[in-house]
C-alpha cells in the first residue's frame, strides 16, 4: 500500500518521536487516513500514536475536531484557516503533543480556479508551539496527490519536533 520510502520515513519519525517522548495525532481530510495509516503499518507505533481523526465531511470537522462551522462557511474547506483550526482541534481532543492536519483537493473533481484540483492546506500543531501552515499545489492525479500529502505531513512533523 505505501512505497518503501514513505514507509522509512514513517519509521525514521517515529523513532525521533519515541526518543523526544512525543505522542502524535492527525486529523485528515483528503487523505481519508492515509498519514496514520502510514504510521501505524509500523510495527511498535502504538507507543507515539495516540489517535487519527478522518474529518472528511464539513459536519466530521466541527463534531471530531471544533472547527467552527462559520470559519468553513467564510473560508471554505480547503483554507489555511480550516488546516490550523484542525490541527489546533486534534490537539486539543487528543493526548498527543503534535498534530498535523490536512485539507485539500484530490480530484479528479471539485476543484475550482482559486482552489484547483492538487491544493492541499496543511497545519502542524504542538503543546508550546505555534501552529505552523503551509500549502502545496500537487500535479498528478488522485493517488499521486494523496500520496504526495502523506509525505509532505510527515516532512512537517519532522520539521517540527527535531
Amino acid at each position: 500500500m505505501f512505497d518503501a520510502q514513505l514507509l522509512h520515513d514513517a519509521a525514521e519519525l517515529l523513532e525521533l518521536c519515541r526518543r523526544a517522548d512525543i505522542k502524535l495525532a492527525t486529523a485528515e481530510s483528503c487523505t481519508g487516513g492515509l498519514i496514520i495509516g502510514c504510521l501505524t503499518e509500523i510495527a511498535g507505533s502504538s507507543d507515539v500514536v495516540d489517535r487519527g481523526f478522518v474529518t472528511y465531511s464539513n459536519e466530521a470537522k466541527s463534531e471530531l475536531v471544533g472547527v467552527p462551522s462559520m470559519l468553513i462557511a467564510l473560508h471554505g474547506a480547503v483554507s489555511e484557516q480550516v488546516a490550523r483550526a484542525m490541527a489546533e482541534g486534534a490537539l486539543s481532543r487528543s493526548m498527543a503533543d503534535v498534530t498535523v492536519a490536512v485539507t485539500g483537493v484530490a480530484g479528479p473533481g471539485g476543484g475550482t480556479a482559486d482552489k484547483p484540483v492538487g491544493l492541499v492546506h496543511f497545519a502542524v500543531a504542538g503543546r508550546g508551539r505555534p501552529t505552523v501552515a503551509h500549502h502545496e499545489v500537487f500535479p498528478g492525479n488522485r493517488a499521486a496527490i494523496r500520496d504526495a500529502t502523506v509525505q509532505t505531513a510527515l516532512a512537517m512533523i519532522r520539521t517540527l519536533v527535531s
